[in-house]
C-alpha cells in the first residue's frame, strides 16, 4: 500500500509486543510513524519489536501497560507523549480471548473479558482523546467477526466484541470532527499456535479459500490510519468473506 504514508506522525498500538499487535505496529513503522506499543507480560518480545521498528528508520518505545487499569493507561499515555510530542493514531489492539460453554463461564471470566477488550478500549481513547484531538487524529479500534456473528462456544468474547463496535461507532459521533474512528474486524486469522485441522476448516469455509493473516489485518489498519479521514464510524470486517458463509 505505497500511497499509505504515516511520515511525522506518532502512532500507539496497545498490545503491539506480538501476533496481530506486532504486525501492525511494524506495518504502521514501514509506513514512517514512530511507534509506541504496550505490553503486559511480553516485556521480551515488546523490546525486541520495538527494535526492529528502530531498524526500519523510525523511533520506537515500548512501554509496559495494564489497559484495565486507569492509572497505568494514564502514565503509558504520558509516557507516549513525552517520548514523541504528540499521538496521531491509537490503535486498541490489546484484548483476551475465552471459550467456554454460555452456562459455564464464571462471573471472574466475563468481567476479564470485557474488562480488557470493552472497558480498556475507552480507557485508552478517552486519556489519549487531548492529544489526538490536537492532531486531527485518528482511533482504529480492533473488534472481531465474532463482533458480528454468535460463536456459541465464546459469548463472552462475541459480547465484548460487539460492545466495542458499538463504542466505536459512539466515539465516532462523540469524537467528530475533530478525530475519525473505525473498527477493523478480522475473522479466523492463522497465527503460530493455530492447529492444523481448525486452519483447514476454517479456510475451506471461507470464499477466498485461505485464512487470514496478520498482514491481512496490519493493513486494514494502514487504510483507516493513513487513508480517507472522511470516512468514520465503520467496521471492516477482514474476513475472506467468511461472515458470509
Amino acid at each position: 500500500m505505497p500511497n499509505f504514508t504515516l511520515s511525522g506522525k506518532s502512532v500507539l498500538v496497545t498490545g503491539g509486543a506480538r501476533r496481530i499487535g506486532r504486525e501492525i505496529a511494524l506495518t504502521l513503522g514501514r509506513a514512517g510513524a514512530d511507534v509506541a506499543l504496550t505490553y503486559r507480560n511480553s516485556q521480551g518480545e515488546a523490546i525486541r519489536t520495538a527494535e526492529e521498528i528502530r531498524l526500519l528508520g523510525s523511533r520506537a518505545l515500548a512501554v509496559e501497560c495494564e489497559v484495565r487499569s486507569e492509572s497505568s493507561v494514564r502514565a503509558a499515555i504520558k509516557s507516549v507523549l513525552d517520548k514523541f510530542g504528540r499521538l496521531d493514531v491509537l490503535v486498541n489492539n490489546a484484548a483476551v480471548f475465552d471459550s467456554a460453554p454460555l452456562d459455564e463461564i464464571s462471573l471472574e471470566a466475563w468481567d476479564a473479558v470485557f474488562e480488557t477488550n470493552a472497558r480498556g478500549p475507552f480507557l485508552v481513547a478517552r486519556e489519549a482523546l487531548t492529544a489526538l484531538r490536537t492532531a486531527q487524529g485518528r482511533i482504529v479500534n480492533i473488534g472481531s467477526l465474532g463482533g458480528m456473528r454468535a460463536w456459541a462456544g465464546h459469548a463472552h468474547y462475541c459480547g465484548s466484541k460487539a460492545a466495542l463496535h458499538m463504542l466505536t461507532q459512539a466515539m465516532a459521533k462523540a469524537f467528530a470532527p475533530e478525530v475519525s474512528v473505525n473498527c477493523v474486524a478480522p475473522g479466523w486469522i492463522d497465527l503460530d499456535d493455530a492447529t492444523a485441522n481448525v486452519s483447514e476448516r476454517f479456510a475451506a469455509r471461507t470464499p477466498m479459500r485461505r485464512n487470514g493473516t496478520a498482514a491481512d489485518v496490519a493493513e486494514g489498519v494502514l487504510f483507516f490510519a493513513a487513508g480517507p479521514k472522511f470516512v468514520t464510524g465503520q467496521i471492516l470486517a477482514v474476513d475472506g468473506g467468511l461472515g458470509l458463509a
